[in-house]
């Protein structure tokens, strides 16, 4: 089992150079989970337990607002940590974590994570690095949030959508949301009445058809001047 979760850490950014007795150490300390999809880690607000980090599938961080309507900050897939932060502050989780489909994480109480960082000044300047980057990704949802509207928000995601995993085809570029409405909502800061209002309405501009899930853009050039447009 430790030689399973030797593997499974050295993925991890953090611990990528350890060496073979520095990870089998840090090993001993660590524990792992399985959660289906769906299944809550931690809800913000809760004592931070520790470093959580994925080995298998993605995990949602998300704010709740008191009407109920979430907020997806990130999205963490394998390689990944989360909790970084109040690992060293000593406060509570400032979101919820779930699992958005089956995974597993690995998992070192916050006492063992900062003696190992006392151990190995190397991986503190690795956390503050992340922890920085992460600051700038939560400042650039606040300002889509506070300065773009939500059709300006969608626009952008069906165009990275179309560069990270859409597939050209003579009608158009064929993309596939592997979230429904209401979880794009989340992850746009809106509701699912308007991600679906906001794409019918570019569907009638002519910009793109909707199938269910499937996305065709029909008009990859007139979407981006739409984009600059509307800035």
């Amino acid at each position: 089992m430790t030689g399973k979760m030797e593997i499974a850490l050295r993925k991890i950014p953090y611990f990528a150079n350890l060496t073979k007795q520095e990870m089998h150490v840090l090993a001993t300390r660590v524990s792992n989970k399985h959660l289906q999809r769906g299944e809550l880690l931690f809800s913000e607000g809760d004592s931070c337990m520790g470093l959580f980090m994925v080995v298998m599938g993605e995990i949602r961080l998300f704010n709740l607002s008191p009407a109920g309507r979430e907020q997806v900050l990130a999205v963490r897939g394998p390689g990944c940590s989360f909790g970084d932060p109040v690992v060293f502050d000593g406060g509570n989780y400032a979101a919820s974590a779930s699992a958005l489909e089956d995974a597993e994480v690995l998992f070192i109480s916050r006492t063992d994570f900062q003696n190992f960082c006392l151990e190995h000044p190397e991986v503190i300047l690795k956390v503050i690095a992340e922890v920085g980057s992460r600051l700038r990704h939560l400042a650039g949802i606040i300002q889509d949030l506070s300065f773009t509207t939500v059709r300006q928000r969608l626009i952008a995601l069906v165009l990275r959508l179309t560069q990270t995993s859409g597939t050209p085809s003579r009608e158009g570029v064929h993309v596939e949301l592997t979230q429904t409405h209401e979880e794009l909502a989340a992850e746009l800061g809106t509701v699912r009445e308007l991600v679906s209002r906001n794409l019918s309405q570019l569907q009638a501009e002519g910009f793109l058809d909707v199938h269910g899930r499937t996305i065709i853009v029909k008009d990859l050039a007139g979407l981006r001047r739409e984009q600059t447009s509307s800035k």
